[in-house]
């Protein structure tokens, strides 16, 4: 299993975020992670990033228990994540985006150009525009580009459909399946239940810090409770 968090408390001060939360992402597995607003989804891919510590629980990731490990120290085993609202570096060109997202490699080779360019026709024809003046759903090319310029073993993706139009939102998705179809493990943290679970391998539903659904993409997709656990109703 490439990631498993096992039995995972997660607090804010006295308030407790996440409750006894198991999760595993396969290798080559694409897995989704639903939840409306407060269910858990932001703090669970913060506890699995490091950028929070479970009080209770581990982390496993490649094999190997990194639980006490700081975020860096994951990204390098090869964690990467495009964020919430893809936090380019705007007043840099697409290309020196993509050149960041190597940073931990030292020079980028030429062939994660070609990869990310054969993914992204488009940033190649934009690659000396400044990141800030591109629209939402050309932004959200450049941070996924930029994260798999690191070879990562996981793609972790943070509401990837936040803030596009639908049309962005279903070629946006395409892409993600064309990214995991080249052999990326991906986890995709959504609000989006029917598209995110339309390209998963298998789907978790968060309420209130806790998994109530989880199961095969296609059997979620068809479940009777999705939309009652999805609100949390």
């Amino acid at each position: 299993m490439l990631l498993r968090l096992s039995g995972i408390d997660t607090y804010y001060g006295q308030i407790h975020i996440l409750s006894g939360l198991d999760l595993e992402v396969g290798e080559g597995e694409l897995v989704c992670l639903l939840g409306g607003n407060a269910s858990g989804k932001s703090t669970t891919l913060k506890t699995i990033l490091g950028i929070v510590q479970p009080r209770n629980g581990t982390v496993e990731f490649a094999g190997e228990n990194v639980t006490q490990r700081n975020t860096s120290y994951r990204i390098k085993q090869g964690m990467a994540i495009v964020p919430e609202n893809r936090r380019l570096f705007a007043p840099m060109s697409v290309q020196e985006n993509l050149e960041m997202g190597a940073y931990l490699r030292g020079r980028a080779a030429k062939e994660d150009f070609d990869r990310v360019y054969t993914l992204f026709p488009l940033l190649h024809e934009r690659r000396n525009q400044l990141a800030g003046t591109m629209s939402g759903g050309e932004q959200q090319m450049v941070a996924m580009g930029r994260a798999l310029m690191s070879r990562p073993k996981l793609l972790l993706m943070d509401e990837p459909s936040m803030g596009l139009a639908p049309i962005l939102v279903e070629r946006n998705f395409d892409i993600i399946k064309q990214v995991h179809e080249a052999g990326v493990s991906i986890l995709v943290v959504e609000q989006n239940a029917n598209i995110s679970l339309s390209i998963a391998d298998r789907g978790y539903v968060l309420s209130t810090g806790r998994v109530v659904l989880r199961g095969e993409a296609k059997e979620l997709l068809q479940h009777e409770d999705l939309k009652k656990a999805y609100l949390g109703r």
